[in-house]
């Protein structure tokens, strides 16, 4: 059974696959209205559970958007409606789950949810995200460096900020598409050394270099991510403000990238805090592309799990 549940959990190969995928079902869009269904309804007569134990906008919009435009149906239910682990074990609601739907996303906090869910379900299961790791999202920016820049293999990039689930899923995916990612942020915030040991161990170059000046040097692209959790409490916000700042992305970092350096951002964004407005709005800037790719990398995800 095809589970997507993280980036270095899945086969190099059936990535590009995905990816190349992805690319091809964008570029059969263009020209059509965008409540338009894919000529081949892959997922005609298919049910996708859509589980949201975390609030979302882009990953439920994207998901829901996604199967409907395959020709399939989705079932949206908050943390509220399944009250996950409470009650019924998650065990037993991936065992009931499978029985009715086709397919099973979730957003979540813990990861031993997700694991769990995946382990009992007999339907595939993919990783909305998880407090740990963020594989949707990077398939996306995989998909949007490639469109504007070509193959990502050898291409340098560098992370600045919080070395939190986006970066995680950045560094699973440097091991498996092979690229190099260098991360630059206060040692408090440094990513999980399991994640930095295990893409070292594909082979790709993995830098912590404090100076984000130096570490954007030579750099293909430059991501970052907010600062602050919906969740975290106010002085939990103020620490981390104080402890980032000198990693904000204003323009005078960009300076020292390439000159056809890339932006990324998965959004949501606070402007100003960890991303200038004029470097989120400005050239180097694909964070509304990278935001549009979610839908058409997540359709390439959910037709490699149903193989269909």
């Amino acid at each position: 059974m095809n589970h997507f549940l993280d980036i270095h959990l899945t086969d190099t190969a059936d990535l590009r696959r995905i990816i190349d995928t992805a690319a091809d079902m964008k570029s059969a869009r263009l020209g059509q209205p965008r409540g338009a269904l894919d000529a081949d309804q892959p997922l005609k007569n298919r049910m996708v559970a859509l589980i949201f134990e975390k609030p979302s906008t882009r990953t439920r919009v994207s998901f829901d958007v996604g199967v409907r435009q395959m020709g399939g149906q989705t079932m949206v239910l908050s943390g509220n409606d399944m009250q996950l682990g409470h009650g019924e074990t998650i065990a037993d609601t991936a065992r009931v789950l499978s029985r009715y739907v086709d397919l099973i996303m979730i957003r979540t906090f813990d990861e031993a949810v997700l694991t769990e869910m995946a382990e009992f379900a007999t339907v595939p299961v993919i990783n909305g995200l998880t407090d740990r790791t963020h594989p949707c999202q990077i398939m996306a920016d995989v998909l949007t460096f490639e469109e504007h820049r070509g193959p990502i293999k050898g291409k340098k990039v560098v992370w600045s900020g919080d070395g939190n689930n986006v970066c995680a899923s950045f560094l699973h995916a440097a091991g498996q598409f092979g690229f190099d990612l260098t991360f630059t942020g206060p040692p408090t915030l440094d990513p999980e050394q399991e994640f930095v040991d295990l893409a070292r161990s594909k082979g790709a170059k993995i830098e912590i270099v404090r100076d984000p000046a130096k570490a954007v040097q030579g750099a293909d692209l430059v991501v970052t991510d907010t600062w602050v959790s919906m969740h975290d409490a106010q002085s939990a916000r103020e620490r981390r403000h104080n402890q980032l700042r000198p990693y904000r992305v204003d323009a005078e970092l960009m300076a020292q990238a390439k000159p056809d350096a890339l932006f990324m951002h998965c959004l949501p964004a606070h402007r100003d805090d960890e991303a200038t407005s004029e470097v989120m709005d400005g050239p180097h800037s694909v964070i509304f592309d990278e935001a549009e790719n979610r839908l058409h990398a997540q359709k390439a995800i959910l037709r490699w799990c149903l193989e269909v």
